[in-house]
């Protein structure tokens, strides 16, 4: 049947402009109907020399979208076909009646990175390397890990991967998983408090940051999560710190210290402040495989293609001279 829907979605997918402009268009597709009614997932392509073989698909964050042009020239230009998906209920994929991120299962995404890759596949790509950031490198990494021997891509990058909770280990051990039991039969409760205003100021070039984009889909601060949402990464990052094995090469990069503020701060452009660096690092050594290569950044933002340009020049050298030897 997934089968079926995804020759489906191929036969009935066709690109326009995407608002990005300059070379970049999108693709909407319709996936089957869930909970809160229609679902639709958004591949967003950059046009590139016809030379360039290999691909990469990119899976955006939390309160997030794809967004990053320069990311995708740095992928151009080192011969990658480049692909983004804005993931059902984020973005370009948002529904009037839906809510923002809403999930209650990170399953659900796999549906939208099939049919992407799928896509990408039809197009005539050689290799493909998986690309996930924060929330989007744990689904990334539970996708690989439920998808060995997969010949819809070759390889994983995962940048500032959401492998913990970034909080109180007390309330983590307490207070997390009941509400993360609750989101079971709950799952549209709201869950109060969640992300500063900081992080979001430290990127926007509306406020401290260098780079645009459309706050109505990145908000400074988030719109609160649900039980839902939090028994769903609960539930995925519980399979992480088991040991997930992954039969594809890996690259985890992250930065080299976690900043917490309460008040802005220039650091803010020098360290994660959203994710405990510590716990990227620890639960990355649980993975289970042959070839996984962890990185630190020093200097790097949590999202580290967003860092200031020396630390984001050393991400992407260092990024391309993995793949020259993986791919």
């Amino acid at each position: 049947m997934l089968i079926f829907l995804n020759l489906h979605v191929l036969a009935q997918g066709k690109y326009e402009k995407d608002p990005l402009g300059e070379g970049f268009l999108k693709m909407t597709i319709e996936q089957p109907v869930d909970y809160e009614g229609r679902v639709t997932c958004t591949l967003i392509r950059k046009e590139s020399d016809p030379a360039n073989k290999n691909a990469v698909l990119y899976i955006h964050g939390f309160n997030d979208y794809f967004f990053q042009q320069e990311m995708a020239s740095e992928f151009n230009a080192h011969g990658f076909r480049f692909y983004a998906l804005d993931l059902r209920k984020y973005g370009r994929s948002f529904l009037p009646e839906q809510k923002f991120n809403n999930v209650r299962d990170l399953t659900e995404y796999f549906a939208d990175i099939d049919t992407a890759l799928r896509i990408i596949q039809q197009e005539g790509a050689g290799k493909v390397l998986l690309c996930g950031h924060s929330t989007g490198g744990l689904i990334s990494t539970l996708y690989a890990g439920s998808h060995a021997n997969s010949d819809l891509f070759d390889a994983v990058f995962l940048n500032s991967p959401f492998f913990d909770m970034n909080m109180n280990k007390v309330l983590e051990k307490t207070v997390l998983p009941s509400v993360a039991r609750k989101g079971k039969k709950k799952p549209d409760k709201l869950l109060s408090g969640g992300l500063t205003k900081w992080y979001g100021w430290s990127l926007h070039k509306g406020q401290k940051g260098e780079w645009d984009y459309n706050l109505a889909w990145k908000p400074h601060t988030p719109p609160a999560v649900n039980y839902g949402w939090i028994s769903a990464i609960v539930t995925g990052q519980k399979k992480i710190d088991a040991g997930i094995a992954i039969d594809k090469p890996m690259l985890v990069m992250h930065s080299d210290k976690s900043v917490y503020t309460r008040k802005w701060t220039d650091e803010l452009f020098n360290g994660d402040a959203v994710l405990s660096v510590r716990d990227i690092a620890s639960h990355a050594r649980k993975l289970e495989g042959t070839d996984i290569r962890v990185q630190v950044i020093p200097g790097g933002m949590h999202d580290l293609v967003l860092s200031r340009p020396a630390v984001r020049e050393k991400v992407y050298k260092d990024l391309f001279l993995w793949t020259a030897e993986k791919l």
